[in-house]
C-alpha cells in the first residue's frame, strides 16, 4: 500500500456490501482507467448474505452482466400457505457473499481492501480507523442501512441457516414461502433454496413490527422446521441473519435532507429497495449501471444521480407502501400471512410485475377488487400515507 501522504484514488467505495460491490464491477468494466478502492470493515466481501432476484426482475442487458455472479438458477419455485400451494414458472437466481468475494476480488486485485475501519467519510476524503487518509475525487458511502425518522418502516427480520443433510432432500426448486408454519412475531414463513440434492439454505423469516432479532428463536425455529419436514440435519456449514426495512411511507425529500452534503449514499443507505420484498439488488445493479455511465465521476455527481433516483423510485412505489400499510396496520400480526396467500392466487405475469415494481394501473386495480383480507375499516384508515405519521402526506 501507498504512504497516507500519497495515497490517492479515483473513486473510494465505504462498504463492500451488494450495492458498491456491484458499482465496482460496473466501473472497471465501463471505466478502466479508473483506480476503484473498495474498503470492506470484514474479512471478505459482501459479508455472509445471499442476494437474490426472479430473472424478470431486470432487463437483458443487466441480466448479461451479472451472469458470472450467479451461485444457482432455479427455473421456478414454490409457495405454501394453509389454504392452498402453487408452483410458478418464473426463473429465479441467486448470488452468494462467496461469489460475490470471488468476482469482486478478481476484478479489483489488491485495490479491494478488507479487514478496513472507518472513521470519518466526507466529499473528498476517508479517514481509515488507523489514521491513514485517502483522497478522492469520488467518496461513495454504501455501510448499509441510515436510520431516520422520515421514514415509517416495517421490518423483515430473518435468520438463515446453510444445512448439510444425511440423505437427499428432495426439492427441485427454492420455497419462496412456506407459510404454513404457526404464525409467530407478525407474518412468518419459512424460504427454501436446494443447494444440491443434501444441501439447503433455509431461513426463517418474520415481517414484524420491531427490529429485534432473537436469533437463538429462529436458529431453533429452523431445527424445528427441519425435522417436520423430515429432514435430519448432519452440519449447519454456514448462518446469516439480517433485518431489512419494509416501507410504509415517509418524507424522502427530508430524508435526503438529513444526509451529508455531496456525500453519494447507496444501496439500502439511498433507500433503494423493493419496499414490500426488501429485494435490492435489481436497484443496486440499476443504479450501478447509471453510475458508470456519468460523463464525469465525482462525488457531486454521483450523490446527484442517486438522490435523483432515489426520489424518483420512492414517488414510483407509493402504491406498494400503501400495501404494506395494509399489511401491517390493518390486519392483526397473526392474520397477515392471508394477504399473501390471496395475492399468490393472482396471474404469473402480475405477481412477476409485482416483485419487479412496475405494476400497471390494471395491475393496481386487479389487487384490489375482490373480496379484501383485511377489515375494510382498517384498510381505510390506512389509505392515507400521513396516516403512519400523523401528519401532511409524503
Amino acid at each position: 500500500m501507498e504512504s497516507a501522504s500519497a495515497l490517492r484514488a479515483d473513486v473510494v467505495l465505504v462498504g463492500g456490501g451488494l450495492a458498491n460491490s456491484l458499482i465496482a464491477l460496473r466501473l472497471k468494466a465501463l471505466r478502466p482507467g479508473l483506480r476503484v478502492l473498495l474498503l470492506e470493515r470484514g474479512e471478505t466481501i459482501g459479508g455472509q448474505h445471499t442476494w437474490c432476484h426472479f430473472e424478470t426482475d431486470v432487463d437483458e442487458a443487466i441480466g448479461g452482466w451479472l451472469r458470472p455472479l450467479i451461485a444457482h438458477r432455479w427455473s421456478g419455485y414454490e409457495v405454501r400457505f394453509p389454504a392452498h400451494s402453487r408452483r410458478l414458472p418464473t426463473p429465479y437466481l441467486a448470488i452468494t457473499s462467496r461469489r460475490l468475494h470471488e468476482v469482486v476480488s478478481r476484478a479489483l486485485g489488491p485495490d479491494a481492501w478488507t479487514g478496513i475501519g472507518v472513521v470519518d467519510v466526507n466529499p473528498h476524503q476517508v479517514t481509515l480507523a488507523d489514521g491513514r487518509r485517502i483522497v478522492a475525487g469520488a467518496v461513495i458511502d454504501g455501510r448499509g442501512a441510515r436510520r431516520s425518522k422520515r421514514l415509517a418502516l416495517g421490518w423483515q427480520k430473518f435468520v438463515g441457516q446453510d444445512l448439510r443433510l444425511t440423505a437427499p432432500h428432495g426439492l427441485t426448486a427454492p420455497i419462496i414461502m412456506d407459510a404454513t408454519v404457526p404464525q409467530t412475531d407478525g407474518y412468518r414463513f419459512v424460504y427454501v433454496l436446494p443447494l444440491d440434492a443434501r444441501r439447503l439454505l433455509v431461513e426463517d423469516t418474520r415481517y414484524s413490527d420491531g427490529p429485534a432479532l432473537d436469533r437463538i428463536a429462529l436458529s431453533e425455529a429452523i431445527a424445528d422446521y427441519a425435522k417436520t419436514q423430515g429432514w435430519t440435519v448432519e452440519a449447519v456449514e454456514r448462518e446469516e441473519h439480517g433485518v431489512l426495512p419494509i416501507a410504509l411511507g415517509g418524507d424522502i425529500d427530508g430524508y435526503w435532507r438529513e444526509a451529508r452534503p455531496q456525500v453519494a449514499e447507496v444501496g439500502l443507505r439511498a433507500a433503494l429497495f423493493q419496499p414490500t420484498t426488501g429485494y435490492s439488488l435489481p436497484d443496486a445493479a440499476r443504479l450501478a449501471d447509471k453510475i458508470a455511465g456519468l460523463p464525469r465521476i465525482t462525488s457531486a455527481s454521483v450523490r446527484t444521480c442517486v438522490e435523483t433516483q432515489s426520489k424518483a423510485v420512492w414517488r414510483r412505489r407509493r402504491f406498494l407502501r400503501l400495501l404494506n400499510r395494509m399489511l401491517f396496520r390493518a390486519c392483526a400480526p397473526e392474520e397477515r400471512y392471508r394477504v399473501l396467500e390471496r395475492f399468490y392466487r393472482l396471474s404469473v405475469p402480475l405477481i412477476q410485475r409485482f416483485y419487479a415494481a412496475r405494476l400497471t394501473w390494471r395491475d393496481r386495480a386487479r389487487i384490489l377488487i375482490g373480496k379484501p383480507p383485511v377489515p375494510i375499516s382498517a384498510a381505510l384508515k390506512c389509505i392515507r400515507e400521513s396516516s403512519v405519521f400523523g401528519g401532511q402526506d409524503a
